[in-house]
């Protein structure tokens, strides 16, 4: 048995602890809100969050980050991307003692194009953990939470913090494969969340499987041509991380993305959207930062640009997918060899 700090206790966070939980650890969520500790710890429940799921009662939420931490050997940030500074900010004060370090965050930072564990590693000390371990792979809270059949990737530069990972997770519902390529797992995380708000909007406009279909596999050269430019393995992509991950969040209800698009396509506007979730959907804030890098990489990224331009140009999504639908001519093949080339070509 270990103790383990989840820090954030939303939907992703509390149904990481309840398999860490149920694994037989000691688990503190922590939570910066007051109330929402007492509520965990008096009734069992987080409503806001997982209805009606009831938590391990040896589940125990913190308001205070400094008793959350006290003598932990492992902290999983499941965190909002735009989050992650300040907490990791707040734990460098209070954390004195080597740790691993887990996160299951997916999102990418605009502005900088930092990757999640790239913005931990700029905000942590160094002497506080050795290498820092992406949790990703397609997976919803609402069924892990009741103990659906999952399967994700723990990936490190360091081989023996990916299997750390992979013991503290794994049980019978819950596998746990490891994985050195941690550009390709972030990015396939982070990325995916952009083509599923375009999934949704398609499926809002009631354009059918086929179109979403076609959607999600060029979105999928997307997200591989622009990993590839970023150092990434575009075979990962082909994996867990990459068209699994896509194919859950892009076809599911479970989906913040997929509801957010779907709403879109219905008229609704972004700002009433996200006030109306009352959670964060993190393809909003990615398809901004993926807009700029590939802007300044000059990568073609058409659904990705249309997608940005729905969200943050007012432009029609009927008018984005014409446009999308008439684009040049090209070869499919020949651009997954290019991309392979690309990569296995370098020094």
């Amino acid at each position: 048995m270990e103790k383990i700090a989840v820090l954030g206790a939303g939907s992703w966070g509390t149904a990481l602890a309840i398999v860490l939980s149920e694994n037989g650890h000691d688990v503190r969520l922590w939570t910066h809100k007051e109330q929402q500790a007492k509520e965990i710890n008096q009734t069992h429940r987080n409503q806001a969050y997982l209805k009606d799921v009831v938590l391990p009662k040896q589940l125990k939420a913190y308001s205070n980050l400094k008793q959350a931490l006290d003598d932990v050997s492992a902290v999983v940030f499941v965190l909002p991307t735009q989050a992650i500074r300040s907490v990791c900010q707040q734990v460098k004060v209070v954390l004195k003692h080597k740790v691993t370090i887990i996160h299951g965050t997916k999102g990418i930072e605009p502005e900088s194009f930092k990757r999640v564990s790239e913005i931990m590693e700029e905000e942590l000390p160094e002497d506080l953990f050795d290498e820092i371990v992406i949790l990703s792979g397609p997976s919803h809270a609402e069924e892990v939470s009741v103990g659906h059949p999952t399967t994700v990737t723990a990936a490190s530069r360091s081989n023996r913090s990916a299997l750390h990972a992979q013991s503290l997770f794994m049980n019978d519902r819950f596998r746990v494969y490891s994985n050195n390529d941690v550009i390709g797992v972030e990015l396939g995380g982070a990325l995916k969340n952009i083509i599923a708000l375009g999934a949704g909007i398609s499926d809002g406009l009631g354009f059918g499987d086929n179109a979403k279909a076609a959607l999600v596999t060029r979105g999928l050269a997307e997200i591989a041509r622009l990993g590839t430019v970023m150092g990434a393995d575009p075979l990962t992509f082909m994996g867990l991380t990459g068209i699994g991950d896509l194919i859950v969040t892009s076809t599911s209800r479970h989906s913040r993305n997929w509801n957010a698009g779907y709403r879109l396509a219905k008229g609704q506007t972004l700002e009433y959207i996200l006030e109306d979730m009352n959670m964060v959907v993190e393809g909003v804030r990615t398809a901004k930062a993926a807009y700029q890098l590939g802007k300044s990489k000059g990568i073609e990224m058409p659904i990705t640009f249309g997608i940005y331009k729905i969200l943050f140009e007012d432009a029609d999504p009927r008018e984005i997918v014409e446009q999308l639908m008439t684009r040049t001519k090209r070869n499919e093949i020949d651009e997954v060899h290019g991309l392979l080339k690309q990569y296995y070509s370098r020094d």
